[in-house]
């Protein structure tokens, strides 16, 4: 059985999913904007920026109220803790790889260099 939790943090993931979404958190990390001043900076129709807007909301990643007409709407960031949980196993992971192939090159720099240097190394210390 899929937890409250689970289908979440899975929302929170399809909302992140589409780059329009993510440039849209990326303008509310800047501040409180009504829906208007969000559809005036893409080329997609008002309509298409309500229907992301809405998949934020039920992500949890935007929180929006009525000021008279207007519909302002606001980051909140808190659910994408759970995008850095998971990554934090991935991160582990690269970290590790990366030490290997540091300690790699570092134990065999000569395998990584062209023959031409190689040659040319030689016969300055010979």
């Amino acid at each position: 059985m899929v937890t409250y939790r689970r289908k979440q943090d899975n929302a929170v993931f399809r909302a992140i999913a589409d780059p329009t979404r993510r440039q849209i958190l990326r303008l509310l990390l800047r501040g409180q904007h009504t829906v208007g001043e969000i559809a005036a900076n893409f080329r997609t129709s008002r309509p298409a920026i309500s229907k992301h807007l809405r998949v934020l909301r039920t992500a949890g990643l935007v929180m929006a109220h009525k000021d008279g007409t207007a519909r302002i709407c606001d980051l909140n960031a808190k659910p994408l803790r759970a995008v850095g949980v998971w990554l934090r196993d991935y991160q582990a992971l690269w970290a590790l790889s990366l030490r290997s192939l540091k300690r790699y090159i570092e134990e065999t720099p000569n395998r990584m260099m062209p023959n031409r240097i190689v040659k040319d190394q030689k016969e300055r210390n010979s």
